[in-house]
């Protein structure tokens, strides 16, 4: 649909809002209980952090490429450790959200913070590189 391509930019800043934003409520459940029940384990408590942290950080868009990239990570891990044990179909061992978290966070790490982010604010950074 080229129509929308005009508003590519503001999609992809709604894209990564949302998806920081859902991110940072699992690990607000995890660490807070906030709706649902708290964890209590050590494995589900570090993860919590990483989604609590990582999801504000894509959310404000401040270092969102690399924060995305953690998130990715810590998704395939979850996926492999406790979803793929139970089959190898996403569908049937309930790891679709696992998925498609990793592969949106994935598509983030590629693309950055975009418009709307803190980063955008800082303006465009270069690296010296020494020779």
């Amino acid at each position: 649909m080229r129509f929308l391509e005009r508003f590519t930019e503001p999609l992809y800043a709604v894209f990564r809002i949302v998806f920081g934003m859902l991110f940072f409520s699992h690990g607000a459940q995890k660490i807070f209980g906030l709706g649902g029940e708290k964890a209590a384990a050590t494995l589900p408590l570090v993860a919590g952090w990483i989604e609590l942290v990582t999801g504000a950080l894509i959310v404000i868009g401040l270092f969102a490429g690399v924060a995305a990239f953690i998130a990715s990570g810590e998704m395939a891990v979850g996926y492999f450790m406790v979803h793929a044990p139970s089959g190898p179909w996403p569908v049937t061992n309930h790891g679709e959200a696992a998925v498609l978290y990793c592969f949106a966070f994935l598509y983030m790490a590629a693309r950055g913070s975009g418009i709307w982010s803190v980063d955008a604010l800082r303006g465009p950074r270069t690296v010296a590189v020494r020779r």
